[in-house]
């Protein structure tokens, strides 16, 4: 049933020779590697706005050389990922960069900064397409938190599917969302320029503004920088291209920089020139809509448009999270279990995990993410700087044709990106200083997970000037709890691997322990019977004691110890609660706790 279930929900396996066919050309890979860049807009020009909004609405218009700020930034990044892409085609962005070029520390720091950015992303992303779905039905304020983890399970479903599938799907409401956002660039332009759109509604620009400070215009400027964030995510994941993947990457890359250019600058113009003030109910972007076509067809299409790609927006973290955590784990800074493919060709560990991570926030927060924009912020520009700055001693260190070029466009990249993170920690400390907590953190389970690994690697390497350890033997101990089928079962299958068979049982009264050796001794008279006798009606103490003993005697044999537990397999999964508490315990405990070999016998129910 559960298989049946599964294959429901994210379809049947594919074969490993099927993995090209999982490749996304540009226009697939634009919808899911861009949608958290492009969903940026929706709220972009509105934390700008809030900033703006505690000196007054007169303040507005410095919306629009803050917008050109963050344009120049833009152009950087974009500059500088197509280097970054092109020096490493494999993928892993930020983090192998900063890794090769660094140090082992900053690669640790930009990755373990994408990927908290990627759980953020989902988070943030979902819960802002929640607001977006709110303000359009009021009735559902109240099921904020319900209706964002159901998001997050329908997007995590279908990222399992497969990276085709989930991008032949979500390709749609991304392109429908650019189409409406242009749809609205264009009736504010038209408005504006037919007088439709008077020029009384907003301060010139220009204006003085009373009470203005540097401090307050950097402010926005840093929460405007939101919009830049999801610039790195095709740069971690160019194994997901089809070839030539470097060039389709780069390519995707420059697509997506102009879309986000265009968007972003006309929706802050816009709501620079209608005079749209920020609420807590209603998104910039709505009163723009019902501002130019009222709450009518091309509102509903807009704000659902914005919706869907505000959602849509994790899966950017589910494209660059699980390649990311891939890179980690292949240097054996992260579980290797986030290396395994799923059924259907995509790391399916590194997809739950992010889903179940996102949920665990939203909860958290009770579906009011905004208060981690600014983390989100911060979790981004740290990779954005370390990869410039890994790029700028590459060029120096291996002085190709044409280095000084690369370099100094890296260089400008990594003075911006380094200003917008000081900026940030300046303006924002009180919302970003847990990053200075749990990032030291993350980078030190990093490296404990590595020590762990090359321990381990230690421990398993054959080395040809040690000898191996030889076996004469092998003492066989079987815990049994009465004269029955499973019991005779498994000293069969004992006598047929051991060269001596013992038999423990465990009384717990003196009567019964007479009974039992009795009972054996017609029964099976040939194997060596122990009892332990129990005051305390302890299996686990008695028996623990009894196979440090012989282990201790077997040692001095070279004789190996094994511990053969016989177990009922029932025929229903739900008869287990009834049965095999006991050897449940017993496996667990003398394989964690003692240097012998632990067996399981199965016997298995009919009926």
């Amino acid at each position: 049933m559960l298989q049946i279930f599964k294959r429901f929900l994210i379809g049947r396996p594919l074969k490993s020779t099927a993995l090209g066919e999982q490749k996304l050309n540009k226009l697939k890979a634009l919808a899911i590697l861009s949608s958290d860049a492009l969903s940026s807009v929706a709220y972009g020009t509105e934390q700008i706005l809030l900033v703006l909004a505690t000196i007054g609405v007169i303040a507005f218009w410095y919306s629009i050389p803050i917008a050109i700020g963050v344009l120049v930034l833009l152009v950087a990044l974009i500059l500088s990922y197509r280097q970054i892409i092109h020096s490493y085609p494999h993928g892993g962005g930020a983090y192998v960069v900063s890794k090769t070029n660094l140090g082992v520390n900053p690669g640790l720091i930009a990755g373990g900064s994408l990927l908290v950015d990627y759980i953020l992303t989902v988070a943030v992303s979902v819960s802002a397409g929640t607001d977006a779905i709110t303000s359009a039905f009021p009735a559902l304020h109240e099921h904020t938190v319900g209706i964002a983890i159901l998001l997050v399970v329908f997007i995590t479903i279908l990222n399992l599917r497969g990276v085709t599938e989930s991008a032949s799907v979500l390709a749609y409401p991304v392109y429908l969302f650019v189409f409406s956002l242009v749809l609205l660039i264009v009736a504010g332009l038209f408005n504006i320029m037919t007088g439709q759109a008077p020029s009384t509604l907003h301060a010139p620009i220009g204006a003085a503004v009373p009470g203005i400070t540097v401090f307050l215009l950097l402010r926005a400027f840093a929460s405007g920088c939101s919009a830049l964030t999801g610039v790195e995510a095709i740069s971690n994941a160019i194994p997901n291209f089809k070839e030539p993947a470097a060039k389709n990457a780069a390519n995707t890359l420059l697509m997506m920089g102009a879309i986000l250019a265009v968007l972003f600058t006309g929706v802050t113009f816009l709501a620079y020139w209608y005079g749209i003030t920020p609420k807590a109910e209603e998104t910039v972007v709505s009163q723009l809509a019902s501002s130019m076509f009222g709450r009518g067809i091309f509102y509903y299409l807009i704000q659902g448009a914005t919706a869907l790609i505000l959602v849509l927006a994790a899966n950017t973290g589910y494209s660059a999270f699980p390649l990311l955590a891939y890179n980690l784990a292949s240097d054996k800074y992260m579980p290797r279990m986030f290396l395994m493919r799923g059924d259907r060709l995509g790391y399916s560990n590194g997809i739950i995990t992010l889903g179940l991570a996102s949920i665990l926030l939203i909860i958290a927060f009770k579906g009011q993410t905004e208060h981690l924009i600014p983390l989100y912020a911060v979790g981004v520009f740290i990779p954005f700087t370390l990869s410039q700055t890994g790029m700028i001693v590459k060029w120096v260190r291996e002085k190709p044709k044409g280095w000084i070029t690369r370099m100094l466009a890296n260089l400008l990249g990594a003075i911006i990106t380094l200003s917008v993170l000081c900026i940030l920690f300046i303006t924002k400390f009180t919302q970003v200083w847990s990053v200075l907590i749990f990032l030291p953190i993350i980078v030190y389970i990093f490296h404990r997970i590595n020590k762990h690994y090359d321990a381990v690697g230690e421990q398993l390497r054959i080395k040809p000037d040690e000898l191996p350890e030889k076996i004469e033997g092998n003492v066989v101990i079987v815990p049994v709890a009465g004269i029955t089928r499973v019991v005779e079962h498994s000293l069969n299958y004992a006598q047929s691997i051991g060269d001596y068979v013992v038999a423990v049982y465990i009384a717990f009264d003196r009567e019964s322990e007479q009974q039992f050796e009795e009972k054996w001794k017609k029964w099976k008279p040939e194997i060596r019977l122990v009892t332990l006798f129990s005051s305390y009606r302890s299996i686990l103490s008695p028996i623990s004691k009894f196979v440090d003993t012989i282990e201790s005697k077997s040692d001095k044999n070279n004789y190996s110890v094994t511990v053969l537990i016989p177990q009922f397999i029932p025929k229903k999964s739900w008869h287990n609660i009834l049965h095999n508490q006991s050897s449940v315990l017993l496996r667990v405990y003398l394989l964690y706790k003692k240097n012998v070999i632990v067996s399981t016998v199965p016997y298995r129910f009919h009926k």
